[in-house]
């Protein structure tokens, strides 16, 4: 049984080597650029409607179709999968491929799902929608009028036995994806609890917080403004600003504080820095502040922060 994509081209999959899974629990890695940009759907509820996003030289769009919708921050678990993968190969001296082959077990066990037949056929549905959504970026282009089309996943086959169970997965990543990875290193390690993570915009977060934050001591902040344009959300900014306010609540980011301060001028804008052993001090510190639209918390405490708000 094959699922190929709508124009399948022969002469790739003859070029390609396989480049079979490596076994064992790898460290989990995700592409930078996948972290900075708004690539996916943050929503289980199928979005059709296109992602268009312009920031300075950095212009991104997806597109999805309506049979299976754009691609969701979930499915790009497989990604995360891929890269990961991709990286303990070449940092081995391994030869590695755009061409991959796994047992679903192997990809499901690595993100943290159980090799039951609901979690396959979720794992099929999203390489179909990985493979439907179709994206043209600016980033990595040698001229910033020059945009790159592709699709997340080239082609993807599952190999059945005699019973028709499940005995394997190829799929066949995209150069831009690939190249990113195997000659950029355009990765960072995340966090293993990224993977228990339940929101969709939870999760937009922690990759942002990651790629941005680091372990930079002193933290990192965002106009709130600039993070609703980044996540390419559907919600109105008065949704975006209420979820926000309780993901701080919760403190759900796996190595990461967050908080909300207000500036001189009146704007909100999420604080983030590394979780140390004082953090529980910290918390108490905070501060109810009032808003428009509801209950928020700032932070006092934070010094030194580095901003960012136009440029990334």
């Amino acid at each position: 049984m094959t699922n190929l994509s709508i124009h399948p081209d022969p002469a790739e999959r003859q070029q390609l080597d396989v480049f079979r899974a490596l076994p064992g629990d790898l460290a989990p890695r995700d592409a930078q650029d996948l972290m900075s940009w708004p690539f996916f759907s943050l929503t289980k509820t199928p979005r059709v409607r296109p992602i268009d996003f312009q920031m300075g030289d950095v212009s991104v769009r997806v597109e999805a179709t309506a049979e299976h919708g754009m691609a969701t921050i979930w499915d790009a678990d497989v990604l995360i999968w891929a890269a990961s993968q991709i990286v303990e190969a070449r940092d081995r001296g391994l030869a590695t491929s755009r061409l991959m082959a796994a047992t679903p077990y192997e990809i499901l066990a690595f993100i943290g799902r159980s090799d039951t037949a609901g979690n396959y056929d979720r794992l099929k549905a999203a390489l179909d929608r990985l493979q439907a959504t179709s994206v043209a970026t600016s980033i990595r282009q040698p001229k910033p009028r020059r945009r790159h089309r592709f699709s997340w996943v080239n082609e993807w086959k599952e190999h059945l036995d005699s019973q028709g169970r499940p005995r394997g997965i190829e799929l066949i990543l995209p150069d831009w994806f690939y190249d990113g990875i195997i000659n950029n290193a355009f990765v960072l390690t995340i966090d293993r609890a990224y993977f228990d993570l339940s929101g969709g915009l939870e999760r937009w977060l922690y990759r942002l917080v990651r790629k941005h934050g680091g372990r930079q001591s002193n933290g990192w902040s965002f106009d709130l403004h600039h993070l609703h344009l980044k996540s390419g959300s559907l919600s109105p900014f008065k949704r975006f600003a209420f979820e926000m306010r309780g993901i701080v609540r919760r403190q759900p980011l796996p190595g990461y504080l967050l908080s909300l301060e207000a500036t001189a001028d009146g704007a909100m804008r999420l604080a983030f820095e590394p979780r140390q052993d004082g953090a529980s001090r910290r918390r108490e510190r905070r501060q109810k502040l009032s808003t428009g639209s509801g209950e928020g918390i700032v932070d006092n405490s934070v010094d030194a922060v580095c901003k960012s708000g136009d440029k990334s």
